[in-house]
């Protein structure tokens, strides 16, 4: 929730505490615990243990420690000792709760987020489920050149994680940024990068990506970054996977998003947010706004709906200019549908499948983790990165699909092949026009940075010029 730009602002601020800031538990309760389940005291593993916490979720906290049998400084999350009696609780009262509003207001069905938090709450309170899907992760990664790191499992207990330490910052933090020299733009980049491929090529990914989950840190050597930095992935408890046809189908409906308007793309669009969101015309244009984030392309309301609208709508997500504020309080106010009537986006979300849910969280944060960066670049260039991992889905489903025809009929025919080649090329030239795209975007970029740099050198000399290139305000100092 804190994440979801559709939902109000007091609303995403009252819970983003619960991502990082929350009440610890007592270093004796978190004792008992460590002793119940490893068959010692922390004492005993542990040279040194830091009894104050780095970061306190809603499940769990992490402390740091020197490990005794590796030698190394570890990161320690143990969960809070007494969420498994409560968690019964929890989720009986949800039920009831859900059922109660259903009977007085029938049209408000969530009753499927007691059965999601009944399946996935124990998965992310089991710590060796969360240490198999990091193993996973890294997995699906191992043959790609990613800044995406995920820390080393050192002892995987139901509620003891013992892993390595990563020394590092968020990654919206832009000071730590400039004094590594760290590009920003390039930070959002990866981000889109490694989502993307989590989504649209792998078909399993991060559920829960919030900026608490996430750091960055300069290179190490023999790193398989392509940059100067590393993006760390933390808590891999809850994961989602997206079956061939609905990632496929997924890759489709971006597609058309980044065509220009015509009846036959707006036909495309409906369809495939049919087929991927279970949405209809009335609702289409919601839905529109909660994967664009945007109030809206042309084409999405009907001709009179558009009249007397304050902002401009772009034909395609390529066309699109910076948010204004009028268009962010469009996506966060209740829409009207073509019979007049109100629709919320909880009208949206309680028809739209758990997973696609998920993946709304990830289009949030990638956008979200752009504006706090302050990136120079167009803000459709995340955008433009997600197309190229469609192109590349699209493509490979093509394949798979000719190849099992060629197998069924035992021969290749020339109007297969003629299929085949066809897809290709299609393949090749969006790619290589996204490929051209981006590079102007990102050239466009880099001039806007050179000329802040060029300001703050005629300000305030050459640490201005390295501070205004960095997106910092003059006032900023260090982060201690």
């Amino acid at each position: 929730m804190a994440s979801l730009i559709m939902l109000p602002k007091e609303w995403r601020d009252g819970m983003r505490p619960l991502q990082d800031q929350c009440e610890p538990t007592s270093l004796e309760d978190l004792e008992k615990l460590f002793i119940s389940d490893m068959g010692m005291g922390i004492s005993e593993l542990f040279d040194d243990f830091d009894p104050n916490p780095i970061g306190v979720a809603s499940l769990a906290q992490v402390h740091v420690g020197h490990h005794r049998p590796s030698g190394r400084k570890v990161a320690v999350k143990l969960q809070h000792p007494h969420l498994a009696e409560f968690c019964d609780v929890d989720m009986e009262m949800v039920d009831v709760t859900l059922g109660w509003l259903k009977y007085w207001f029938p049209e408000f069905e969530f009753s499927w987020l007691a059965e999601a938090m009944r399946t996935n709450l124990p998965k992310e309170m089991d710590f060796v489920h969360e240490a198999r899907n990091a193993e996973r992760a890294m997995a699906d990664f191992a043959n790609t050149k990613t800044s995406m790191y995920i820390p080393e499992v050192i002892t995987a207990k139901k509620r003891v994680l013992i892993m390595e330490f990563i020394q590092g910052a968020r990654v919206d933090d832009l000071k730590y940024l400039a004094d590594h020299n760290i590009d920003r733009n390039k930070v959002a980049v990866e981000l889109s990068r490694i989502f993307s491929q989590m989504v649209f090529n792998n078909g399993w990914f991060h559920a829960d990506p919030h900026p608490g989950n996430l750091l960055i840190r300069p290179a190490p050597p023999k790193s398989k970054s392509p940059y100067n930095f590393e993006i760390v992935l933390l808590d891999h408890g809850l994961y989602f996977d997206l079956d061939t046809e609905l990632r496929v189908n997924y890759s489709k409906l971006w597609l058309s998003l980044m065509e220009p308007a015509s009846p036959e793309v707006i036909e495309r669009r409906r369809k495939y947010a049919q087929l991927v969101g279970n949405i209809g015309p009335d609702l289409y244009p919601v839905f529109e706004a909660a994967l664009t984030g945007r109030a809206a392309l042309e084409g999405s309301w009907e001709e009179e709906e558009q009249e007397g609208s304050t902002f401009n709508r772009a034909s395609s997500m390529i066309d699109l200019d910076r948010q204004s504020e009028a268009e962010m309080e469009a996506i966060r106010n209740a829409v009207a549908n073509q019979e007049g009537l109100l629709v919320s986006v909880f009208d949206v979300l309680r028809r739209i499948p758990r997973r696609v849910i998920m993946v709304l969280k990830l289009n949030d944060l990638t956008r979200g983790l752009d504006h706090s960066l302050m990136t120079t670049h167009s803000n459709v260039r995340v955008f433009i990165e997600n197309a190229k991992f469609c192109i590349w889905a699209v493509w490979q489903d093509d394949k798979r699909r000719l190849s099992e025809t060629v197998r069924t009929r035992g021969l290749l025919s020339l109007s297969l092949f003629r299929d085949w080649f066809s897809s290709w090329w299609k393949y090749e030239l969006m790619y290589l026009k996204f490929l051209v795209f981006e590079a102007y975007l990102d050239f466009q970029g880099w001039k806007v940075q050179r000329a802040a740099w060029v300001r703050g050198l005629w300000q305030k000399g050459l640490q201005g010029a390295h501070e205004a290139a960095a997106g910092l305000p003059p006032a900023q100092t260090s982060t201690p």
